[in-house]
């Protein structure tokens, strides 16, 4: 156990970003203790296949924990043999990430854990398929909506022509999307409710939001007046990974929502574009993915198997 746990301490010692020429004292000395426990756990495993033989009933590679012991080994055999012939070893490498786990084979309480939620496993395959059920039908559900609506922005006026002025209406912040409504949907936001933003300084002079005037020839001009007509636009909010376009791109922001995390944004974006409405669609993606997932038959098992373990030992 000693030897495992400074292992995992030299693992989370090296930086692979500046030992990618090992030179240094320090990338030396965590080379070092790391040619040190692979001999150990190597001598280890020699000494057990020797005491317990290979094969048979009560072989060393019967028990399936002494088969990852030997796959480690094995990682680390092949990656001192291709370190000669000097082959990029930074996919076998990985493998020692592993080396922690044989932890669990030497503490047997964590081992009873762990054989407990391995045999959880095939009554959670259940609940992926109703996961995937709820994913299709609510993915379904979001497509026949709101496909492409949040593409929608305020674009300028047909008869506006100004270099300086983008396509269509961005806030100052560039991480913030302005969508619309267009005329047929009944959204929270048009593109007469946007947020006057500073006025557009010409020949270097300063303006403010108290200056309002309405053609070009003025010093300062509000130019969000002119954003006025709602179109569809190529981009997708947060930076287009966020969007009901397919039934993919629907699977995407479903599982953000029920993650919980920034599905409001995902939320308001959609009143703003579509109806004050949408939040109905929320509630039930929420509650139903939480109380079938929180209710299935295999967590409430495993949860008996673990407190019945806790109690009786």
């Amino acid at each position: 156990m000693l030897i495992i746990i400074l292992n995992c301490v030299t693992l989370g010692m090296y930086r692979p970003c500046e030992d990618t020429t090992c030179d240094s004292r320090r990338c030396l000395v965590l080379a070092g203790f790391d040619h040190f426990i692979f001999a150990f756990f190597a001598v280890e495993m020699v000494i057990k296949m020797i005491a317990m033989g290979i094969l048979g009933k009560l072989g060393y590679m019967k028990e399936s924990w002494n088969k990852l012991d030997f796959f480690i080994v094995a990682a680390g055999t092949l990656e001192y043999s291709l370190d000669l012939d000097g082959v990029n070893l930074s996919a076998i490498r990985t493998i020692r990430v592993l080396r922690p786990l044989r932890a669990i084979n030497r503490v047997p309480s964590l081992r009873i854990l762990v054989v407990l939620l391995l045999d959880t496993l095939p009554m959670l395959g259940n609940v992926l398929l109703l996961c995937f059920f709820v994913f299709f039908i609510f993915g379904i559900i979001g497509v026949q909506l709101w496909k492409g609506l949040l593409r929608n922005r305020c674009y300028l006026d047909d008869n506006v022509t100004f270099p300086n002025l983008t396509e269509f209406y961005k806030p100052d912040d560039p991480y913030t999307d302005y969508v619309c409504s267009l005329p047929t949907d009944k959204g929270m936001l048009s593109c007469e409710d946007q947020t006057i933003r500073p006025a557009y300084p010409i020949d270097n002079v300063q303006c403010n939001n108290t200056l309002y005037f309405n053609n070009f020839t003025e010093k300062c001009t509000n130019w969000n007046q002119y954003y006025t007509e709602c179109k569809t636009s190529p981009e997708n909010p947060f930076l287009g990974s966020i969007s009901f376009d397919n039934i993919l791109y629907a699977w995407v922001a479903i599982f953000q929502i029920i993650s919980l995390e920034g599905w409001v944004d995902i939320q308001y974006l959609l009143q703003d574009s579509h109806s004050k409405w949408v939040w109905i669609y929320f509630v039930f993606l929420i509650v139903v993915s939480k109380y079938n997932n929180a209710n299935h038959p295999g967590f409430r098992i495993m949860h008996l198997r673990l407190s019945s373990h806790s109690i009786f030992g």
